[in-house]
């Protein structure tokens, strides 16, 4: 490399074996899990007639829960888009709040807004309504619109921003209808992304099935995973199954790939197009009020009914929190090794195909790696001896995708603007890392961070496979708590897992925020 202020210089490379080792443990990961999966199911007797219902389940499930969820998201983000309120900063804060919040923690809010013995039940009994019963498959769509309506419309409300407010301009003083001119052209585009990848997140769905299911009529795919390994120890039947449930989520990848583009729209002024509307604000209003009802409702009542016993919490719950806290740390040290690892390696080709590396946990799930690494390591060592490290890494695995998203678009930006002078002053490997790169991407590392330890502080997938009472996590001894109808100290250990997540999330994001160059 020719150095000097005068001196041509080229991008810089950086080396091979971080990308290389980075890559093959997510392949691992993936299709090496995959690969023990397909291995093992040779021995299987093929798919029972319990199977085909959990299939059809399945996907019954994933679809109405994806056709609901964009529904109602289309008009929610049309409304954000149009109008400026008091309060509208912290509605936009809370569509992200479900996205990071422990699924066992939300289950018990709704469980206390719409369960026998919840708040719409009671009403319903005050007029002589018989209680509504949230368990089945109308109890299963409502948990993941809970968690999918806000991921859509923040998808969808993207979507809307990018029209240029000149255009909403235009139209108005043409009196055009907005709709055809716009707005459709718009949703075209973005909404069967979107509901692909609703569609995929609903097909992994493990704690909502587990709590929310409603016995063998409403079973999917994860749970006959979980079914074979830990009741029936069936291992063929497992794997097949995993198989299954790998080339359903593959498909729904390469769908939700292929589905998201780009919204061909041209350059504005960046004026605000709430502007320009002439439409009544009351039923905007009224459905952006019912939407941060329906979402902060069950919150409120984790808060109320979980702080009148955090105190009196048993040294088990405790125990099971710290256990939480040291998976999530690790989770985070990994997810930022195999992301750096990934994001740097160079050539555009390369980078390319790893980032379809990276995009592979999109296609498995958390009960799917745990399969394939019990097959793996069980000739070796029990999987019960390193559940929580296992638990650890297919955490960082599953949370890789969401963190690229969010590194690769940072570290572009800092060799972009600064590359060329650190090449130039010849700052290369560590020292490119440490002065260069690290500064300029704490704020999206910070972030990527805080919401892996967040999906790890609340995951119930591999450690609800393998753990027994010495390695329990929080969300396991919730989710024992609410099986024993002990709803008490299910509610204070909510409370807790609740605020271990969000204040793992808002420390790192903060940490990365503070004082981050730009």
């Amino acid at each position: 490399m020719i150095k000097g202020p005068n001196a041509r210089v080229g991008r810089y490379t950086w080396p091979l074996w971080p990308g290389v080792l980075a890559a093959a443990l997510v392949l691992v990961l993936t299709l090496g899990t995959l690969a023990a999966v397909f291995w093992r199911a040779q021995a299987g007797a093929g798919l029972q007639p319990a199977d085909w219902a959990a299939l059809r389940f399945t996907i019954l499930q994933a679809s109405l829960s994806a056709v609901v969820s964009v529904g109602l998201a289309i008009p929610v983000a049309r409304a954000l888009s149009r109008r400026r309120f008091v309060g509208r900063r912290l509605l936009v804060a809370l569509l992200g709040a479900p996205f990071v919040l422990p699924v066992t923690v939300a289950i018990f809010g709704l469980l206390a807004v719409f369960g026998r013995n919840g708040i719409v039940s009671l009403l319903l009994g005050g007029v002589g309504l018989p209680p509504l019963s949230i368990y089945g498959l109308h109890g299963v769509v409502l948990a993941h619109v809970f968690f999918n309506l806000p991921l859509a419309t923040r998808f969808i409300l993207q979507g809307w921003l990018a029209i240029p407010a000149e255009q909403f301009r235009l139209a108005a003083s043409l009196n055009a209808p907005l709709g055809p001119l716009l707005e459709w052209p718009m949703l075209r585009a973005v909404v069967p992304g979107v509901a692909a990848i609703v569609f995929l997140l609903c097909l992994t769905s493990f704690a909502v099935a587990l709590t929310l299911g409603g016995g063998p009529g409403a079973t999917t795919l994860e749970l006959g995973i979980y079914q074979a390994l830990r009741f029936d120890f069936d291992l063929g039947q497992a794997a097949t199954l995993a198989a299954v449930q790998f080339a359903i989520c593959a498909i729904a990848a390469i769908g939700a790939a292929v589905l998201v583009r780009r919204v061909p729209m041209t350059a504005g002024l960046d004026r605000p197009s709430h502007h320009f509307t002439t439409s009544p604000a009351l039923p905007d209003m009224a459905l952006l009020g019912a939407v941060a009802l329906f979402l902060g409702l069950p919150v409120l009542m984790v808060l109320l009914r979980g702080l009148p016993g955090l105190v009196e919490l048993s040294p088990t719950v405790w125990v099971a929190a710290l256990r939480s806290v040291g998976v999530a740390l690790l989770s985070v040290v990994l997810m930022l090794g195999l992301a750096l690892g990934l994001t740097l390696w160079p050539g555009p080709v390369a980078a390319r195909l790893w980032g379809w590396v990276g995009a592979l946990p999109l296609a498995t799930s958390a009960l799917v790696m745990g399969t394939g690494l019990f097959l793996l390591l069980r000739p070796f060592v029990s999987p019960g001896a390193v559940v929580l490290p296992l638990t650890a890494l297919v955490n960082a695995a599953i949370s890789l995708p969401f963190a690229l998203r969010a590194l690769e678009p940072a570290v572009a930006q800092a060799e972009t603007a600064y590359g060329r002078l650190a090449s130039t002053l010849g700052l290369s490997g560590r020292a490119r890392l440490r002065w260069v790169l690290l500064p300029r991407i704490r704020r999206a590392s910070g972030f990527a961070a805080g919401l892996t330890a967040a999906i790890s502080m609340g995951d119930l997938g591999v450690v609800a496979l393998f753990a027994d009472q010495r390695s329990e996590t929080l969300p396991v001894v919730m989710s024992r708590l609410m099986g024993a109808y002990r709803m008490e100290e299910a509610a204070a250990a909510g409370l807790l897992l609740l605020v271990l997540a969000l204040g793992l999330f808002w420390l790192f994001d903060r940490g990365g925020r503070m004082h981050a160059e730009t």
